[in-house]
C-alpha cells in the first residue's frame, strides 16, 4: 500500500527532498536512447529498457540516501497519457500496463531505499495532455477532468503516494487534474512552469496560477512546485511577493529547475543539449531555499543529470 498518503514527508518544515534530474534529455542526449515521442515510457516494454530505468533512478536514490534527504521518485509516465500513448501505437490494455510498469519499478526501488530518515515519496506522474513548453489546444477544466481521470484512477489504486502533475502551463489542464484527484481520492502536488519572465505561457502570474487552483478545489492540492525553468526565470515576479509575505508562497513547496537560461521556445529549436554551469545551479538552488519559506523539494529539468542533482544535494544539505 501507498506509504506517505498520511502525514506526507515533504510537507515537514525541516524536510529536504532530491528529486532525479531530466529524465527524458539524459536518456536522449547522454546515453543516446532514442525516445518517440520524448516519451521514457517507452523503455517500461521491454527488460534492457526497465533495467535502464532501474539504474537511472537507483543512482539518485542513492545520492539521496548519502546525504540523508528523502527522495521523490517519479514514474517514467510524464507521455503516459492516452493521447500520447495512441500515437506511440498502444491499445488501450498497453495503456494500462504500461502505468502499472511504471508503478511496480517505481515501488522496488522505493523498498529498497525506503528508510525512516530517507523516506522515499511515490510521485505518479500525469503530464500536459499537449505540449509542454506550449498550450498549443487549450482544453477547459471539465474536459482535463475527464481525460486525466483514466490515468489517475489507475495510480489511485496503486502503491503511488501523490500524483505529480508536470509542466502545467495554463490553469484549466490544473485545475482539471487537480479535480480528477480529488474524485479519484489520491493526493495531488500540481507543478506549473514558467516563462523566461517568471508568468505562464498565457501571461498569468505564478501566484495567480496557484490561488486560483486552491480557491477552485479549497486547497485540495498538497502542495505545488515549478518545473522546467531555471531559477533566473522566477525572479521578475517574486521580489514584491516575497516583500508581502504573499500567502501563495507557502504553497510552493518544490523548484525542479532545467540547467539552461533558454527560454522554451529556444530550447524547443535546440539540436544541443544546453547542461549550464551544475556548481552554479547549486548555489541558486540554495539562494532559492533560503528565501522561499517553505521549499523542501529541489532538483532538475530538461539538461540537468546527477552533476547537477549533487550540487544541488552539496548546496542545499
Amino acid at each position: 500500500m501507498a506509504r506517505y498518503r498520511v502525514d506526507p514527508p515533504q510537507l515537514r518544515p525541516d524536510a529536504l527532498f532530491l528529486t532525479d534530474g531530466g529524465l527524458e534529455t539524459t536518456l536522449i542526449f547522454l546515453d543516446g536512447i532514442d525516445l518517440p515521442e520524448f516519451a521514457a515510457c517507452e523503455l517500461l516494454r521491454s527488460a534492457d529498457g526497465r533495467a535502464t530505468l532501474l539504474g537511472y533512478y537507483e543512482r539518485f536514490a542513492r545520492l539521496a540516501a548519502g546525504y540523508s534527504a528523502g527522495f521523490i521518485l517519479d514514474t517514467a509516465t510524464w507521455r503516459a497519457n492516452p493521447d500520447w500513448t495512441d500515437r506511440l501505437g498502444y491499445s488501450d490494455a498497453d495503456f494500462v500496463e504500461v502505468n502499472r510498469a511504471a508503478i511496480d519499478l517505481a515501488v522496488a526501488i522505493r523498498d529498497q531505499w525506503d528508510g525512516p530518515s530517507t523516506p522515499v515519496v511515490i510521485s505518479g506522474v500525469v503530464g500536459p495532455r499537449g505540449d509542454g513548453y506550449r498550450p498549443d489546444r487549450r482544453r477547459t477544466v471539465d474536459e482535463a477532468r475527464r481525460y486525466h481521470s483514466r490515468q489517475l484512477e489507475i495510480f489511485a489504486d496503486s502503491e503511488v503516494d501523490v500524483v505529480g502533475a508536470l509542466t502545467m502551463n495554463y490553469v484549466d489542464e490544473a485545475l482539471g487534474i487537480a479535480l480528477a484527484a480529488r474524485d479519484a481520492e489520491v493526493p495531488v502536488m500540481i507543478s506549473f512552469t514558467v516563462e523566461t519572465d517568471g508568468r505562464l505561457a498565457d501571461g498569468t502570474e505564478l501566484g495567480e496560477a496557484i490561488t486560483a487552483v486552491d480557491r477552485a478545489t479549497d486547497g485540495y492540492p498538497l502542495h505545488y512546485m515549478v518545473n522546467c525553468a531555471h531559477p533566473d526565470h522566477l525572479a521578475d515576479d517574486l521580489d514584491a511577493d516575497l516583500a508581502a509575505d504573499a500567502p501563495w508562497l507557502w504553497r510552493l513547496r518544490g523548484y525542479r529547475a532545467n540547467s539552461s537560461r533558454q527560454s522554451h521556445a529556444e530550447l524547443d529549436e535546440s539540436t544541443e543539449l544546453d547542461d549550464g554551469d551544475p556548481v552554479e545551479l547549486g548555489e541558486q538552488m540554495r539562494h532559492l531555499r533560503h528565501v522561499l519559506p517553505a521549499l523542501t523539494v529541489v532538483g532538475g529539468c530538461c539538461g540537468t543529470d546527477f552533476r547537477h542533482i549533487d550540487q544541488i544535494a552539496r548546496a542545499c544539505a
